[in-house]
């Protein structure tokens, strides 16, 4: 029997040592949230993407009453920007989230499903999306999904 260890890497900052570029992204993902259909979670995600040209596209969740029907922030920007910009690389994406007390303190992380969104839009153009997760506590930076993914599914 051959015993295997999977880990990743994440870098925890503070948002004094993110850069501007970094902040205002992660600012675009926070306001997101305040546009997101959560109705019934009463949970609002908001993720910002940005662009290899630099612009910044925004999604969030949209919830359902009919639970299977309603897709994640997460997707929502990459299939925006995948739909209407299919020439441009997909750069940086942040997560931020809140509910009836706030902004977490703590980093929520995407879905499996999303994971794996990220992962394939990576490989359609063959280039890492760097990740951020806001919390008030602290910001994950992650250099790629592969680090949130790394048992894949692959074709």
């Amino acid at each position: 029997m051959e015993h295997i260890t999977i880990s990743c890497d994440i870098e925890r900052l503070q948002w004094d040592e993110l850069s501007k570029e970094e902040q205002q992204l992660i600012d675009s993902a926070k306001e997101a949230t305040y546009s997101a259909y959560a109705p019934y979670s009463h949970f609002f995600v908001g993720a910002a993407l940005r662009l290899q040209d630099g612009s910044i596209m925004i999604g969030n969740n949209q919830e359902n009453a009919s639970y299977p029907c309603g897709l994640c922030a997460e997707r929502t920007a990459l299939f925006a920007a995948n739909s209407q910009y299919p020439h441009l690389q997909v750069t940086a994406l942040a997560i931020a989230a809140r509910n009836a007390e706030g902004f977490l303190k703590t980093p929520i992380t995407p879905c499996g499903s999303c994971r794996q969104v990220m992962l394939e839009v990576e490989h359609r153009q063959k280039a890492h999306i760097k990740i951020y997760l806001y919390g008030e506590n602290g910001v994950y930076r992650i250099a790629s999904s592969e680090e949130l993914l790394p048992l894949q599914f692959t074709l």
